[in-house]
């Protein structure tokens, strides 16, 4: 026989009895059920984790929500269940409307976060008002823009509409909620503890900060230019609503500037406006008066202070000014716009 008929093929040991390849195969089914599964892949999890974690609405759809259902549920909130799955509803609606008009992605957390926050501070006998103020205020996004940003925070502004109406066309539709809150510190601190946590991820702990600062300034001095006892400020300055108010609606990145000075200057003018509408003019609604006013103001700061437009999931930074301020390192990319 010739010598090339009994030579082994490259790369065969000369005592294997098949070639590599098939030998390979052999072991890995003969060894198959020692091995661990393989695992997943990796960059699935990681680009699913970035999108729950990274994100601030969801951390502030979560503490809305638990806040709403514990209201309800101690019956707290006068408030009835159809009415929340009323305004949701009209929420949804309008954002899904919104996106059709506008060819863009529909993305339900943002109006989500409004319905939320009409259902927590807004109230009204019947469900028109509150489907009405949702409609309005989630429209006001698509509507109302200036320079590709919407201007008006859409829950702030569907209240200040009912608010106008209840004065006009829709006498006593509706009303705002700080009654509701009670004054408790134990509970302020705890929803400060949370809205500082949210604001902190969406990058704007420094707004509510300086806003509650200056305007608890301005109250104390107020009591102590009338000789009234320091409790008395105190009091005011532990109600739910403002706290709600201040890290839930006047933080939100969308409706802020993105430069730390102008964002400094915005906080504070709300601040003061809100002081002089509710203590010189004796306006109960007065914060959310305050808002929309230095909404209308922003374009204006944006030009005296450009700086990179925020998107959601964007690395959280901490103005430097703080004392716990830190650059967070470069993580995952933002998310897209909505």
């Amino acid at each position: 026989m010739p010598a090339s008929s009994t030579a082994a093929p490259p790369n065969h040991r000369a005592g294997a009895l098949f070639p590599p390849n098939l030998n390979a195969v052999i072991n890995a089914q003969r060894d198959g059920s020692r091995r661990a599964p393989a695992p997943p892949n990796r960059d699935v999890i990681a680009k699913t984790k970035a999108k729950i974690f990274q994100d601030p609405r969801h951390y502030q759809i979560a503490v809305l929500s638990l806040l709403l259902a514990f209201g309800v549920a101690l019956r707290a909130f006068d408030i009835a269940p159809v009415q929340i799955a009323a305004t949701i509803a009209a929420a949804l609606f309008a954002q899904f409307l919104g996106a059709v008009m506008t060819a863009s992605r529909f993305d339900p957390r943002s109006a989500l976060i409004t319905a939320l926050s009409l259902s927590l501070l807004l109230r009204a006998d019947a469900i028109a008002p509150l489907v009405i103020a949702a409609l309005i205020g989630v429209g006001s996004k698509y509507m109302l823009r200036f320079d590709h940003k919407h201007v008006f925070n859409p829950a702030n502004a569907g209240i200040v509409a009912l608010l106008l109406l209840s004065e006009g066309l829709l006498p006593d539709a509706a009303w705002t909620t700080p009654g509701q809150w009670g004054t408790a510190l134990w509970f302020a601190m705890l929803l400060a503890g949370a809205g500082m946590f949210v604001t902190y991820r969406a990058a704007r702990i420094d707004v509510p900060l300086i806003f509650l600062g200056v305007l608890a300034a301005l109250t104390f001095l107020r009591a102590i230019w009338l000789g009234d006892p320091l409790a008395i400020p105190l009091l005011r300055l532990q109600n739910g609503a403002l706290i709600l108010f201040a890290f839930f609606m006047i933080s939100d990145p969308k409706t802020t500037p993105d430069g730390t000075g102008a964002r400094a200057i915005f906080a504070a003018s709300a601040a003061v406006i809100a002081y002089i509408l509710t203590y010189h003019f004796y306006i109960a609604d007065g914060l959310f008066y305050a808002l929309a006013i230095v909404c209308i103001m922003r374009p204006v700061l944006e030009r005296l202070d450009p700086a990179p437009r925020y998107q959601w999931g964007d690395p959280v930074r901490t103005p430097s000014f703080l004392p716990f301020a830190a650059q967070s390192p470069k993580g995952s990319p933002p998310l897209p716009a909505e």
